[in-house]
């Protein structure tokens, strides 16, 4: 009889562990399942190439509309394409200031983004240039847009360029920006209103991209990827990088709280590698609009020289509200 029992007990104890791990598996999917990967994207309308300005490069989504700027070779001319994210109908914007389709202070113009203030809509553009000229302020009407302001970017002292710039917050006073440096995120604000003056930055935070993961594996050669504009949405930034035909999209959240070197969300990520566009495939700036879809605008090749494909885009199934 106690052999018997002694069987019965050590069998209840397997079927005991057998239960635990089950259970310890079934927690376990979920929480592997829950990292979101998307790689795949739709195109709503291409970039023409304007007074010679091939250049994909800032980018900025609205409610109704996207703002991509290209640039010529020497960023000597700058032009500006709203899109509407609806149809993808694109049209060239005029400088409302000479009547032309270009400007020829805007830089490199990495990057921009939108701003209501009082009524009326504008554009912070930096240009990546150090000095009086590194953000510009364009006050645009439809179609048309007017150069109504130019700051001083400074830390500790010295005259820097941003090739990144979010706006996180605006109050009656000030406005708030957040400016990037290749991997180093800066925080500074303005007067509400002012056309002009200097943004002295200071310290916000690094980002880790050795750890990043992107399809739950991190990139052996990361550091050669390189960094464009940036994204802002609901304390997060969305941070893209380029290599090659390869462009992925990090994600960063809480930022409003960040200091130090800050990690990515595991959790999510993009990856766009183009057989299609196989010399470069290089998203330029990302945004979120429009039904909470990311958008973004590339430089597209599929040989050196090829200057046909550049375009507005979104990725398949992601949504910002989930």
């Amino acid at each position: 009889m106690k052999s018997m029992f002694t069987r019965r007990i050590g069998t209840v104890k397997r079927f005991t562990l057998f239960v635990v791990f089950f259970l310890c598996t079934a927690m376990l999917i979920p929480i592997t399942a829950s990292a979101a990967y998307f790689n795949t994207y739709t195109t709503v309308a291409t970039l023409d190439n304007a007074n010679n300005s091939y250049a994909a490069q800032g980018f900025a989504v609205g409610s109704t509309y996207t703002y991509s700027v290209k640039v010529n070779s020497d960023n000597t001319k700058a032009v500006i394409y709203r899109t509407k994210m609806s149809d993808g109908t694109t049209m060239l914007m005029t400088n409302g200031d000479n009547g032309t389709s270009y400007t020829t202070y805007l830089g490199h113009a990495n990057d921009l983004v939108l701003s209501t203030i009082d009524g009326n809509y504008y554009m912070f553009v930096v240009t990546m240039n150090a000095g009086s000229m590194s953000l510009v302020k364009l006050k645009y009407v439809g179609t048309t847009y007017y150069k109504v302001g130019n700051y001083t970017i400074k830390y500790k002292g010295v005259d820097k360029s941003m090739s990144g710039v979010k706006i996180t917050s605006k109050d009656a006073n000030s406005i708030y920006f957040l400016f990037k440096s290749g991997r180093t995120l800066y925080r500074g604000s303005l007067p509400l209103t002012a056309n002009s003056g200097t943004i002295n930055v200071t310290d916000g935070f690094n980002l880790n991209i050795e750890d990043a993961r992107v399809n739950g594996s991190t990139i052996s050669n990361i550091t050669s990827y390189a960094f464009q504009g940036f994204g802002y949405y609901n304390d997060t930034i969305y941070v893209p990088l380029t290599y090659k035909n390869i462009s992925i999209v990090l994600v960063y959240r809480n930022i409003s709280t960040a200091s130090g070197t800050k990690n990515t969300d595991n959790n999510l990520s993009f990856r766009i590698t183009s057989a299609a566009y196989p010399d470069l495939f290089e998203i330029e700036g990302v945004g979120i609009a429009n039904g909470d879809k990311l958008w973004f605008n590339t430089n597209r090749r599929t040989k050196p020289g090829d200057t046909a494909h550049d375009g507005v885009h979104y990725f398949n199934d992601y949504s910002a509200f989930k």
